[in-house]
Parts: C-alpha cells; structure tokens; sequence
C-alpha cells in the first residue's frame, strides 16, 4: 500500500487541528448533535456551527429573558466534547459583528469565522455572506472591527466572487492576512454559481500563492481521493468537507485511513444503522439544544443519510410520513432487522 504524503495539521494562531481536516459550516446541519456524530466517528480535526446571525446574538445577549422561536443560542450551544469548535457568524455592521464575536469568545469557543461565502439569496439580500464580494471596503472594516473586538483565532470562508466577472481570490486572501486574521477557507465557486458546475480548485492554489497565512480549500471533495487532488492539486493547507460529511458520515474516518494505506473501508450495514439511531435518539433527548424540530430534523437527515442506501427509498417514504420521533425509530429497527439478520 502506497502512504499518501499531505498536510497532517495545520494552526489558526493557537488553534492546532489534526488533522487537517475541517467540517463546514451548514445550515440547518451542522447542529450540536450532528458536530457529536461526526466527532464520534473520529478523523475530523476541526468542527463548525451553523452560520449565526450577528444581529440575533446581540439582540438575545442584549435581553437574556427573550426566548424567541428560534434563538441564536440554539446555533451556538455545544458540548464539551466538541472541541476544537469555531462558531461562524454573518451579518454586515461592523460593530454587531464585533458584538457578536465577543459573546462567541465569551462563550467559550476556540475560534471565530466570518461568512462571505453563503449565496441564498434572502441572506445576500441583505448584503450579508457572498453579497459582502462586492464591497471589500466594507469587508475590510468588519475583519478590523472583529479582530480588534477578541482575541481568540479569527479566520473567514469566502466564494471566488460574485461571478466570474468579479473574481476576488487574491484581493480577499491579502485583506484577511492584513487585518490579523490567523487563517481563511475558499469555496472554488462563485455565489452566481450557487453548487451548480464544479469548484475551481485553481482558484484555492492561487489564494494558496496570494497569501502566507493557512489556505483551507472547499468544493466538490465527496471521497478520501478527492481530497488527496485537492491537496496536491491546490497546495492547500487543509481541506474542508460539507455535503459529502452529511451523506457519508464517515468520509473524514475513511480519509484517515487512505493517508495511511491507501484504501479505506465503506461503512457496513450495522454501522450505518448504529449511527442513524445514534442520531436520532441524541435528536429526541437534545430537542432543546437545536433549533427546528426533532421530528423535521430526523427527516431531512433521512433525504441524505440514505442515498445509495440498500432499501433507501422505502426508508425515506416511511421516514417522511412518520408523525413522531419514535416512530422514525421504529421504522429504522423494522427497515434494518431483516439485513442485519441475514448478515448475522
């Protein structure tokens, strides 16, 4: 077996992660049940929350008695086998991000990072995520404003640009590295893109040339293969995994072990039901420590976890018509007992 040679850790500042492999930070996925999954599963050297809104922290640090339906808290709570864990914020006002990012250190979290990169619209709307590509004198007083506001590590995850008119690889790389911050993370497409096409991995090597401090790069790494490309490819720092991690819990695992002997083992029948009852069950127990429903959340996670499922489809049809938290439990045990049993 061949050993592959790449970056086994990085450091943001003081923040050390090994490997160096990140989970990115998803809406409406990286809660603090999934972030435990995944730091069960081991091989993840750094994990992230969802992107939480600067103003929502303020307001609700502002008025601690305010329990709105769907408290910034419930973003930024996490346990302490979490760590390393770097809370993510948006927003555009110098000022409440600064705010922000000091209850963030207040805390307790190892890190802070600034969205430049989501593309939804309601959120560029407001001039917030990749709608910030278009105004980096605007960036440039909200990384001041941040790094002077804490001093825990500082990194930002940004697009290529707004479009491919617009590329801004170098310039965002140069403003980060300027302002302080201890590193930053690039998704090689532009927010026109959305997750359409491929992700222009030239374009994590070229923010890799622009800059001295650590390059993490994201885009299209869906197995341990790809991420060795993107390292030799990029010359990257560390790599980040977002939407293969929801399918394929294991991939940072897996990716461990192509490093070490270049083949990695898929997850067998038994694991997989371990761990989607796993996080089922930590959905019903934790109900208050995320935002949504338990019930919605045991949902969408079917719609990823069993893609390319044997039975997946069945699974997902009984999931989605399930109408309490122990009856997708049910249906999990009834929906595996027949294969576990033949492979007993």
């Amino acid at each position: 077996m061949r050993t592959v040679a790449v970056p086994q850790r990085l450091s943001f500042g003081t923040l050390m992660v090994e490997p160096a492999i990140v989970l990115a930070p998803m809406a409406g996925v990286t809660d603090t049940v999934f972030r435990r999954v995944i730091r069960d599963l081991s091989g993840c050297g750094l994990i992230m929350t969802e992107f939480t809104s600067s103003h929502g922290i303020v307001a609700n640090h502002a008025k601690p008695s305010a329990k709105p339906r769907r408290s910034p808290f419930n973003y930024l709570h996490f346990e302490p086998d979490e760590h390393p864990i770097v809370a993510q914020l948006f927003g555009s006002d110098p000022a409440v991000l600064a705010d922000a990012a000091r209850v963030v250190e207040d805390l307790g979290f190892d890190g802070v990072d600034m969205n430049f990169g989501c593309p939804v619209k309601k959120v560029v709307k407001c001039n917030g995520g990749s709608g910030l590509l278009r105004d980096l004198p605007l960036v440039e007083r909200i990384l001041k404003a941040v790094r002077s506001a804490v001093s825990i590590p500082f990194t930002c995850k940004f697009r290529t640009g707004w479009d491919d008119s617009s590329i801004v690889v170098a310039q965002m790389g140069r403003l980060a590295e300027d302002c302080g911050l201890q590193g930053v993370s690039l998704h090689g497409r532009t927010r026109q893109q959305g997750y359409a096409g491929e992700a222009d991995w030239d374009r994590i090597a070229e923010l890799k040339q622009a800059v001295r401090i650590p390059v993490v790069g994201n885009g299209d790494v869906f197995s341990p293969e790809d991420c060795v490309r993107m390292f030799r490819h990029t010359g990257c720092d560390g790599v980040m995994i977002g939407r293969a991690a929801s399918t394929n819990p294991w991939i940072f695992r897996q990716i461990q072990q192509y490093l070490r002997t270049g083949s990695y083992q898929l997850a067998s029948e038994r694991q997989r039901y371990e761990l989607l009852m796993r996080y089922y069950r930590l959905l019903r127990d934790d109900a208050g420590k995320i935002s949504g429903s338990p019930l919605g959340k045991m949902k969408q996670f079917a719609t990823y976890f069993t893609r390319g499922m044997r039975n997946g489809a069945q699974l997902r049809k009984q999931v989605h018509r399930a109408a309490s938290p122990a009856e997708v439990l049910a249906c999990v045990d009834a929906c595996f007992e027949e294969h576990l049993e033949r492979a007993a």
